[in-house]
Order: C-alpha cells, then sequence, then structure tokens
C-alpha cells in the first residue's frame, strides 16, 4: 500500500487542492498553538479541537472525521502506551531504590572541576535510559546546584552537560517515546535504529555539553540559584545531600547492580539486532534468532526490565511486595496526561494522512526533489516550533513522510527515524513545556533561557542532524 501511494502521488503535480490541504493543515496545527499557549487548554484538548478543524476544513465525511481520529490513538497508543507506562515504572524503582543516588556519587564524588562537566553528561546520560525527559530533570536539578556550588564552577558549565545528555536520549534513543513512535511509522528496524541512535548520539552529546557549555556559560555568565526543587543546598558540600532515596530503603543496590539494571532492556534490544546480522536469512531462521527476535521486542524488554528492577530495586533493597506494587501503582499516575497527549498527537497525524496531506506532501517531495531525510527533519522542525512539543512534532512528522518510505533500505529507514527525531528537538521556546521548566528551574530570565537552553537544544537538532546525513553517505 504503501508503494501505491508513492506512485499515486509522483503521477501528479501539485494543484489548488494541495495548496488548500496546506493551508488547512497551517490553520490546525495555529488553532492547536493559539489554544495552548493563550487559552492555556491541555494539550490533549487542544489536539482534538485541531483534528477536528483539518478533518471538517479538508472535506473529509464527518464519519471518517471519528474514524481516522480514533485508528491514529489506537495505532499510536498500540506502540508506545504500554511502553511510557513500563518506563515510569523502572523510572520510579530507580529513584526510591537510591539507584540514581548511587549512580550520581560515585560518578561525581572524586570528579576534579575540569572533569565535572563530562561526569554531569555522563550521569544524565544513564539516569536518562529509563526515564523522560522532564522526571531527568526533575531528579537531576538539585544535584545541578549542589555540583556547581560544590565546585565553584558557573551554573551552565554544569546544567547544559546534563541537560544534552537528557535531551539527547529522549529525541533519539529507545525506549524513548518520540523514536519508538518514529520506528513503527516509517516501519524502521528497531535495533538498527538503536545502534545508529547510540553512534549519533555519543558525539553529539560531547559537542552540545560539555563543550558547548564552555561558550553558553560566557553568554550567560550566572552563578547557581540557593534552592533547587524546594531543596536548600547552599550549604551542602556533598551530593549525598540532595536524596531521592525513600526512606522505607534499608540497603540501596550497588553502582555495579544499578548500572546492569539500567542498561538490561537498551542490552536486550541491541541483542535483536544483532540476531538479525548473525542469522540474516528469514527463511528458517534458528530458535537463537526466534528468542532474540522475541526478548528484543521493546514491550518485552521492558517487562523483564521492570521485572529485574523490582528484584535489584525491590526485594534486595529491603521493600516487601506490597511496598514494590504501590510504587508501580504511583509511578503511572505522573505519566497518564503524556500517554493522553501522545495519543491525541497520533490521532492528529491520521487526521492529517486521512485528508490527503501525506500525498501533497509526497508531491511536494516528488517535484523539488528533496531527499526524504531531509524532507523528515524539515517537517519535523516547523511541528516543534509551531507545537512546541518534541513528541508530537514526531508523531506527526513521520506519519507524513511515512508514504515515502516504502523504497528505502533498512539502513535508511532507521536513518530516517532518527533524523525526525533531530528535527523534534530544534530550538524549544514559549509554547514548550521544557523551556519553562529549564527558566524556572534556575532562576534565569527569559532571555537567558534563550541564550542556555534554546540555543543549546538547536544546536543538538543540527549536530545530530549533520551526524546522520553523513552516515547516509556511508552506509
Amino acid at each position: 500500500m504503501t508503494g501505491t501511494l508513492v506512485a499515486a502521488a509522483a503521477t501528479h503535480q501539485w494543484g489548488s487542492h494541495d495548496t488548500r490541504l496546506t493551508l488547512v493543515t497551517l490553520g490546525g496545527i495555529a488553532l492547536i498553538v493559539l489554544l495552548i499557549v493563550l487559552v492555556k487548554m491541555h494539550p490533549f484538548l487542544a489536539l482534538i479541537l485541531g483534528s477536528a478543524f483539518v478533518g471538517l476544513a479538508g472535506g473529509v465525511p464527518l464519519p471518517k472525521i471519528i474514524s481516522n481520529f480514533e485508528t491514529g490513538v489506537g495505532a499510536t497508543l498500540q506502540e508506545v502506551g504500554l511502553l511510557i507506562a513500563l518506563g515510569a515504572m523502572l523510572g520510579k524503582l530507580l529513584a526510591d531504590s537510591g539507584g540514581a543516588d548511587r549512580v550520581m556519587d560515585t560518578l561525581l564524588s572524586k570528579a576534579s572541576p575540569k572533569v565535572l562537566p563530562w561526569a554531569m553528561a555522563l550521569v544524565a546520560i544513564i539516569i536518562g535510559i529509563p526515564m523522560f525527559f522532564e522526571i531527568g530533570l526533575v531528579l537531576l536539578l538539585p544535584v545541578i546546584v549542589l555540583v556547581a556550588h560544590r565546585s565553584g564552577l558557573r551554573l551552565m558549565r554544569i546544567a547544559i552537560p546534563a541537560l544534552a545528555g537528557l535531551s539527547v536520549l529522549h529525541g533519539l534513543i529507545p525506549p524513548h517515546p518520540g523514536p519508538l513512535i518514529a520506528i513503527a511509522a516509517v516501519h524502521a528496524q528497531l535495533g538498527t535504529t538503536l545502534a545508529l541512535g547510540i553512534v549519533v548520539a555519543i558525539p553529539t552529546v560531547i559537542l552540545c555539553g560539555p563543550l558547548l557549555s564552555i561558550a553558553i556559560t560566557r553568554l550567560v555568565p550566572v552563578d547557581a540559584p540557593t534552592k533547587a526543587g524546594g531543596i536548600d543546598v547552599s550549604g551542602g558540600t556533598d551530593t549525598a545531600a540532595v536524596k531521592t532515596q525513600h526512606e522505607d530503603v534499608t540497603r540501596p543496590p550497588s553502582f555495579g547492580i544499578t548500572l546492569t539494571t539500567i542498561l538490561f532492556p537498551v542490552a536486550l534490544m541491541l541483542s535483536k539486532a544483532l540476531a538479525d546480522i548473525v542469522w540474516n536469512s528469514d527463511k528458517h531462521p534458528p530458535m537463537a534468532r526466534t528468542i532474540f527476535d522475541f526478548i528484543g521486542e521493546p514491550l518485552v524488554a521492558l517487562v523483564l526490565a521492570v521485572l529485574l528492577a523490582m528484584i535489584t530495586f525491590g526485594y534486595a533493597v529491603g521493600l516487601d511486595g506490597g511496598k514494590i506494587s504501590s510504587r508501580l501503582s504511583a509511578s503511572v499516575a505522573p505519566v497518564a496526561s503524556v500517554i493522553l497527549i501522545v495519543g491525541a498527537g497520533g490521532g492528529f497525524k491520521q487526521t492529517l494522512i486521512g485528508a490527503g496531506v501525506g500525498d501533497s506532501v509526497a508531491k511536494f517531495a516528488n517535484n523539488s526533489h528533496i531527499s526524504i531525510l531531509v524532507l523528515g527533519y524539515l517537517v519535523a522542525v516547523a511541528l516543534r516550533l509551531a507545537t512546541g512539543s518534541a513528541t508530537v512534532a514526531t508523531i506527526t512528522a513521520s506519519g507524513i513522510v511515512a508514504p515515502l518510505a516504502g523504497s528505502l533500505s533498512p539502513t535508511h529507514l532507521a536513518l530516517l527515524a532518527l533524523i525526525i527525531g533531530a528535527g523534534s528537538l530544534f530550538l524549544s521556546h514559549v509554547n514548550d513545556a521544557g523551556f519553562w521548566l529549564v527558566k524556572e528551574s534556575f532562576g534565569l530570565t527569559v532571555g537567558q533561557t534563550f541564550k542556555s537552553w534554546s540555543l543549546m537544544e538547536t544546536a543538538v537538532s543540527l549536530v545530530a542532524f549533520s551526524f546522520i546525513m553523513a552516515l547516509s553517505t556511508i552506509l
């Protein structure tokens, strides 16, 4: 079906209907932005109303408007809804067990001031694997401020490496929702995308974290605030002064156990990619490949990771079954809103596709001869600037360009998923909740937030884009 869509689009020139659909799409996005920013409406409801506007203005029959939206919601949550909940469970157990404290204390306690920015980036990467960006930032915020106080370094020298590590993982690395959505939409291979994502993520974090922080510190030469997340850190001298460990924990996990548990789902997903390379024949695959393919699926990998965490971050640290169960239950409530927004974003994406926007984009790409990788990036950038949500930008952009991806190789499908994620990180500004979270957390002005956080996000997007395009010429 994908090939048919591309072929059909390629045989027609751009017409007035395509122009009208483009204007309708821009109007729908503008409506969503206005409802979120000016009316302060919840993004879930704003996306529903934006979808209704696009369907009605695009001439879609009324029953089809509803079915398109419901189909999009169902397809998106089928891919990532359960994964978001499982990731939240893993993150909650990590924090409450003291595992996050162990990682931070181990990596930061003996680091010299010159090494601290690099250690901070590494901490953010490790902590960020099982946690959403916002949760990871809230967890690391007191540590960032405390380390800045203890070392005498300016705030941005410590904060930017941590923010870069969290942001890059959020946009490029499964099991975060955005990358998983893009992988599913363009039918990329998970293992290939994960492996290439790591290749892109490492140099991107280095360039946009510890190195870029030198320049940003000159642009925003502010000291760390005395309070972070409600915790007074002005008199602290050790990261141990800031703890996420719950009082019920009697023996926190070791650094090795913590690291093993965090990396466990990533290792399972990479094992699937390795098995597909070793046994690359689809005819009568050996049992070993079948097993690795099964345990490497994100849903299975995260379920197994949560089960392991129940032992390493639960029973082994002194919690009984009831306390573990209560923590798992508590972890889901904070991400319920995220799940709703992700689902509605999928509905909006499918509404656009049902109205014919995907065909119009295919015509534009065919007539302009633009690379599908560049097109995917630009569409994600435009949606990120308009909606402020990296996840919504990823969902919508991947859905729009997916019909063009039928002729791509598995490697380039993975690169397409990654480049959409890179575009979704471009220039966080006033319509992004992350912008205000960073501003308020660090006590910055709007201008300082633009010169630090927004600049770093733009750099992350452009550097990742450059590396992905370079890989596309090699692979």
